[in-house]
């Protein structure tokens, strides 16, 4: 699904990933990184302890997952401005965490659990 997502995605791009722990949000992220060509699947991690991992040096994608941010001050020191001003595709995990006033995101990914093998997305925008 991220490969299929990645073909439509022009920068500058927002996308809002939701889903619980093991929904497969880091997944998606990989799915897109390899299908922008920017790095293989098994070089995308969770940048949940850096909060932003970037990928590719003319096209950029930039990875942030906010599962250990820890409030608006941490948040305001991400840069994510900064990220947002660039002609980039951003990427976020953990959404939610976000104030979301002024953010006109791309789109908004929710991913369920229905099973240990099975996944379901919502996907606007």
């Amino acid at each position: 699904m991220g490969r299929q997502l990645a073909r439509e995605l022009e920068p500058p791009a927002l996308v809002l990933v939701y889903g619980d722990v093991g929904a497969g949000k880091t997944t998606l992220v990989k799915g897109i990184v390899s299908g922008l060509g920017l790095a293989a699947e098994e070089e995308v991690s969770s940048p949940s302890f850096v909060f932003v991992h970037a990928f590719g040096d003319g096209a950029r994608l930039y990875h942030v997952d906010l599962y250990r941010a820890e409030g608006t001050t941490e948040l305001d020191s991400l840069g994510l401005d900064d990220l947002l001003a660039e002609k980039a595709i951003v990427v976020v995990e953990w959404a939610e965490r976000l104030r979301l006033a002024g953010l006109h995101p791309s789109a908004r990914i929710r991913l369920e659990v229905v099973s240990d093998e099975q996944r379901r997305i919502h996907i606007e925008g």
